[in-house]
């Protein structure tokens, strides 16, 4: 490395170090750090994903299916779900089931308009409720996944799976170091059994390690 690079190395600001911060973050998020809130005791990753997943992600030679496969592998799971739906419009359990087909196959606003007509007709369903957030997280909107999170919340203030997704939230969407730490501690103590304990001490010690990072726009020259 040249002198000069070296020393564009030695200059970056703490909005540049941010920055590169939250792409590894969002590299994180791709992983499958989201636990689903329909699982009492979820685990993380690809775990988690159900049979229409795993199954969407082998089509043909084994590669990455693409969206579009994705959809046509979601919309036959989703088949005869949809025709049972049409006798029971309001059954708030099918509904949920739906919207869990679309979410494992990453077609989320599907996932969230199935989620939501559930919710419509059981909105105390917390687990529901958290899925519903993350898939709107999955969509780009923070604020109203943090908002979904909070009433997930209300019905069941304890819930493991609503407050780990809410922290990473906080941190991945608002930069909001401290309330992510408040959500994690909050689960570690009122959750001392949970399985994923490490995992979350390593975020609260990743973040906490980012707590002085303020995004800035660059000096001049």
């Amino acid at each position: 490395m040249s002198h000069k690079n070296k020393s564009a190395a030695s200059t970056w600001t703490n909005g540049q170090a941010y920055t590169l911060i939250i792409i590894c973050l969002l590299a994180g998020i791709a992983g499958g750090w989201f636990l689903r809130g329909s699982q009492s005791a979820a685990v993380v990753g690809t775990a988690q994903a159900t049979s229409s997943a795993q199954d969407a992600q082998s089509i043909g030679t084994g590669e990455q299916a693409s969206p579009q496969q994705m959809k046509i592998m979601a919309d036959a799971q989703a088949a005869p779900l949809l025709v049972q739906l049409k006798s029971d419009p309001v059954n708030a359990d099918l509904l949920a089931r739906i919207g869990n087909i679309y979410y494992d196959t990453q077609q989320y606003p599907n996932a969230i308009d199935y989620y939501r007509q559930s919710l419509n007709v059981r909105p105390e369903d917390a687990g529901v409720r958290t899925d519903f957030a993350t898939a709107i997280w999955y969509t780009g909107d923070a604020d109203t996944a943090i908002a979904e999170f909070n009433k997930a919340l209300a019905y069941e203030p304890n819930k493991s799976n609503t407050l780990f997704n809410l922290g990473v939230v906080k941190w991945q969407g608002k930069m909001d170091i401290n309330g992510a730490v408040a959500a994690w501690q909050k689960l570690l103590e009122t959750n001392p059994n949970y399985e994923n304990k490490e995992k979350v001490l390593d975020l609260i010690a990743q973040a906490k390690k980012h707590s002085t990072l303020k995004p800035q726009t660059a000096p001049k020259q």
